[in-house]
C-alpha cells in the first residue's frame, strides 16, 4: 500500500443515495480527503452531484470511477447486495475503501472481500462513523475505568418508522434489506464493543444468542430482538426496526451504577452516569467535526501509516468478521435468509468478483502425480465437511478460493452425508471445472456401529451402493481417486479387489486405495491383484501428523505416523493421502494443557499427551526461528516427508486455508524433522 504522504487522498463515491450526502459534506470538513469523483447510474445525477459539491469528475460507470487513476480512496455507498462485488473490485484497482454497514450480505461475503484486500494491500474499514467519534470513545473510557463498577447487562436500541412502505429499499430482500441488517447493526456492534471492555478485549463474542421477530411478505424482519450471552455472564438485549419508533437510546448497567447513552449512533458526545446512591452526572464530550469526517479521518491516518485496517475502537478486520456472524445468527434465527443466498440465485453464477473463477497468478501450490490420472494433484487436498448445498455462499467462498490458489483436488466421502456432496457437486456446476478438479471419494464405512466388521457398512455391496449414490449426488460420471473408507478383515481381500475392478473398469473410478487401511492388508490387496491379472492399490489414505494420538479419533481408524509406516512408505512408493494432518488444531496454541472443556474435549481425549506438548513446544521454537506459526510448521512435517505425501486440511475459514497453504514455502531438513519428533537431542543442532 503506498503512502501517500501528507497529501490529501481523492475520494470517490459510489452511489448517490442519502448517506452519500453526508460523507460528500463530510469530506469538506477533512484533514485528510477531499472529494475528487462520483458515479451514479444516472449521468444527469452525477453530474448535478458534480455541480452541487464542486467535484472534479462525474461518472455514470461505478467501474471507470473506480479505474480512475487519481481516486486513492472509494466509499462504497450501494445497497447491501451490491458490497461484495464493488469492493472486491475496488481492491482490485489498488483503491483504498470506507464501505457501508453491514459490510456484506453474510459472514461468507466478507471473507472473501478481507482477501481481495489483504492480496492488493488496500486499507478497508466498515463505516460505522459512531465508533470513531471522540464522543464513543469517552464512554468506553468510563467503562474502562470501571465508573459503574463490574459491567452486567446492555440494553441497545434502533429503530425508525417506514409506515408500511413496501416499495422502501431496506423492505427488499434481494437488495439484503430489513431491520437487522440495516439498524440491528448498530446495536450489535455496541453490544459486543461493551461485553469485550467486560474482557478486556476490543470486542466479544456472544456464546448464545436467541431471537425473535416479524418477518413480513417482503422476506425480512420489519421488527426482531434479541438476547445474547458474553463471556463473565454479560447479558445483553438488542432490538431493532423499520416499522416502529424506540428511544433508540443505549444503556449500561454495572454492579456499582449505570450508564445512558441517549444518542449513541449519532453520537452527540452525552453520556449520563448514575452511581448507586448519589444522583444522575451528565458528561458532554463534544466534537466541533462533523460526524462523518472521523471515519474519513480514519482511513486518511492509517493510509498514511500504510495500515491495511483501523484502529479500535472503529471497526478492525476481526471485529467486523466477528461482527457479521453475529448479525448472520441474529437474521437467520428470526427467519430471514436472502434471495441471493439461494443455490440457483444468480448471484452464485459467479464469484462474488463478478469475474470467471481463474487461478491466481505467483500461487504457491505444489504438485504430484498419481498413477491413472493424467492430471497433476495439488499437495494440500480441501476437506469438505464444512460445505454443504445448504449454505452455497459458504460454500462458494471457500471453494473458489482454494480454486484460486492453485488447489485442484478435494476429499469427500458418502458418510458425510447428501448435502456436503450435493453442495460440491452443485459447485462443480456453477464454475465448470468439472475436468480441472480431482475428487478424492470414499465409501464403505463401517457406521461407526460398536460391532463394525459384523453389521453392514463395509462390504463389496455397500461400496458399490454408496460409489453409485455419490456419483449422483455430486452429479459426476467418474472419482478421479476412490478409497474405501474402512476395512473390513472378515471379507477376503480379493472381494473388494475384484469390485472396485468392476468399478474401474466401468469407468466410474480412474485409481483406488484404502483409507484406514493396515499395511498387511495392502499388501495383501495388492499381491491377489498382481496373482490375478487385476489393478491393484494405488494410495493410501490414513492419519499421518506430527502429533501421535491416544487412541483413534473415530472408531476402526488407523495412523501411519509411527517409524515402521514411515519406512513403508518410503521403500514401498505409495502416496499417502494424510488426513488430520494438523491433529486436529492441535498445534494452533488455543488448546492448553489442563483446556479439556466444550470444544477442547475431543482434541484433549485424542491429542493430549506430554509426548504431543513437548511436540508442540519444538513446533513453536522452530516456528520463531522461521518466522511462522507452529501450526504451519506441524503441516510443514507432513509435507516434507522422504516419501510421496499430500495432506489433507479441513479449514472452517478463508484465513485458516491461506496460513495453510503457507506451510508449502517451508523445508524442513532431516534433522529437523527427527528433532520435532523427539528423536535425538533435546536441543536442535543444525547441520
Amino acid at each position: 500500500m503506498a503512502n501517500k504522504g501528507t497529501r490529501k487522498l481523492n475520494w470517490g463515491i459510489l452511489g448517490t443515495g442519502s448517506i452519500s450526502h453526508a460523507l460528500a459534506k463530510a469530506l469538506g470538513d477533512s484533514d485528510t480527503g477531499v472529494l475528487h469523483a462520483i458515479a451514479s447510474r444516472s449521468m444527469d445525477k452525477a453530474k448535478d452531484w458534480a455541480a452541487k459539491y464542486g467535484i472534479s469528475k462525474a461518472f455514470c460507470s461505478y467501474d471507470d470511477l473506480i479505474n480512475d487513476p487519481d481516486v486513492d480512496a472509494i466509499y462504497i455507498a450501494l445497497p447491501n447486495s451490491d458490497h461484495a462485488l464493488w469492493t472486491i473490485r475496488a481492491a482490485n484497482a489498488g483503491k483504498h475503501i470506507l464501505c457501508e454497514k453491514p459490510l456484506a450480505i453474510n459472514h461468507s461475503q466478507l471473507m472473501v472481500m478481507l482477501e481481495a484486500c489483504r492480496r492488493n494491500k488496500v486499507f478497508f474499514m466498515e463505516a460505522f462513523m459512531w465508533r470513531c467519534h471522540p464522543g464513543t470513545q469517552n464512554w468506553i473510557s468510563l467503562l474502562k475505568q470501571g465508573t459503574i463498577g463490574d459491567i452486567r447487562m446492555i440494553d441497545a436500541q434502533f429503530s425508525f418508522n417506514l409506515n408500511g412502505n413496501s416499495e422502501h429499499s431496506r423492505m427488499n430482500n434481494e437488495l439484503g434489506g430489513g431491520g437487522i441488517m440495516d439498524v440491528g447493526c448498530y446495536c450489535l456492534s455496541a453490544a459486543r464493543l461493551i461485553a469485550g471492555i467486560a474482557s478486556g478485549q476490543d470486542f466479544s463474542d456472544p456464546i448464545t444468542l436467541n431471537a425473535y421477530g416479524k418477518v413480513g411478505i417482503s422476506g425480512v424482519d420489519e421488527w426482531a430482538a434479541a438476547i445474547l450471552k458474553f463471556p463473565n455472564d454479560v447479558i445483553a438485549t438488542v432490538s431493532s426496526g423499520i416499522q416502529l419508533n424506540q428511544k433508540n437510546e443505549l444503556r449500561v448497567w454495572g454492579s456499582s451504577g449505570h450508564m445512558v447513552i441517549p444518542s449513541p449512533w449519532f453520537a452527540d458526545g452525552r453520556v449520563i452516569v448514575s452511581k448507586d446512591g448519589q444522583a444522575p452526572e451528565e458528561i458532554t464530550h463534544p466534537s466541533t467535526k462533523n460526524l462523518y469526517t472521523h471515519e474519513v479521518d480514519m482511513l486518511g491516518t492509517c493510509v498514511r501509516e500504510s495500515r491495511l485496517e483501523a484502529y479500535a475502537p472503529s471497526m478492525t478486520w476481526a471485529d467486523s468478521l466477528s461482527q457479521q456472524k453475529s448479525l448472520d445468527l441474529w437474521r437467520k434465527t428470526v427467519g430471514v435468509k436472502f434471495d441471493c443466498e439461494a443455490p440457483e440465485s444468480i448471484w452464485l453464477q459467479k464469484p462474488f468478483s463478478g469475474n470467471d473463477l481463474t487461478v491466481q497468478k505467483g500461487h504457491n501450490m505444489v504438485y504430484g502425480t498419481i498413477e491413472g490420472i493424467n492430471k497433476p494433484i495439488s499437495k494440500v487436498i480441501m476437506g469438505t465437511m464444512s460445505i454443504s448445498i445448504q449454505d452455497m455462499s459458504f460454500t462458494c467462498a471457500m471453494m473458489d478460493d482454494y480454486f484460486e490458489r492453485g488447489g485442484n483436488c478435494v476429499d469427500t466421502a458418502f458418510v458425510y452425508g447428501a448435502n456436503v456432496q450435493k453442495g460440491f457437486g452443485k459447485w462443480l456446476a456453477l464454475r465448470g471445472v468439472r475436468e480441472k478438479m480431482v475428487i478424492l471419494g470414499k465409501g464403505a464405512h463401517t457406521a461407526f456401529t460398536h460391532r463394525p466388521f459384523e453389521d453392514p457398512g463395509c462390504d463389496p455391496t455397500t461400496l458399490t451402493k454408496e460409489l453409485l449414490v455419490s456419483l449422483e449426488q455430486m452429479g459426476v460420471e467418474y472419482m478421479d481417486l476412490y478409497c474405501m473408507h474402512r476395512d473390513n478383515p472378515l471379507i477376503p481381500v480379493g472381494e473388494f479387489v475384484d469390485v472396485l475392478n468392476e468399478h474401474y473398469n466401468a469407468g466410474r473410478i480412474r485409481s483406488f486405495g484404502g483409507s484406514n487401511w493396515t499395511i498387511k492388508r495392502i499388501e495383501e490387496a495388492n499381491a491377489y491383484a498382481r496373482t490375478n491379472g487385476k489393478k491393484g492399490f494405488t494410495l493410501l489414505s490414513n492419519n499421518f501428523s506430527l502429533a501421535q494420538w491416544n487412541e483413534p479419533m473415530w472408531g476402526n481408524c488407523v495412523s501411519s505416523s509411527d517409524e515402521a509406516s514411515r519406512e513403508w512408505l518410503k521403500q514401498a512408493g505409495m502416496p499417502l493421502f494424510a488426513w488430520s494432518s494438523q491433529a486436529s488444531g492441535f498445534f494452533t496454541g488455543k488448546f492448553r494443557r489442563g483446556n479439556n472443556q466444550g470444544e477442547a474435549a475431543e482434541v484433549a481425549r485424542v491429542w493430549f499427551n506430554d509426548s504431543n506438548f513437548e511436540r508442540m513446544k519444538r513446533a513453536e521454537e522452530l516456528a520463531a526461528e522461521k518466522g511462522c506459526s507452529s501450526n504451519q510448521i506441524a503441516l510443514a512435517y507432513v509435507l516434507n516427508q522422504p516419501f510421496e505425501v499430500y495432506a489433507l486440511i479441513g479449514p472452517r475459514t478463508i484465513e485458516e486455508t491461506r496460513t495453510s497453504l503457507k506451510a508449502l514455502n517451508i523445508t524442513l531438513t532431516e534433522s529437523e524433522l527427527a528433532w520435532l519428533n523427539l528423536a535425538g537431542a533435546s536441543t536442535l543442532v543444525h547441520a
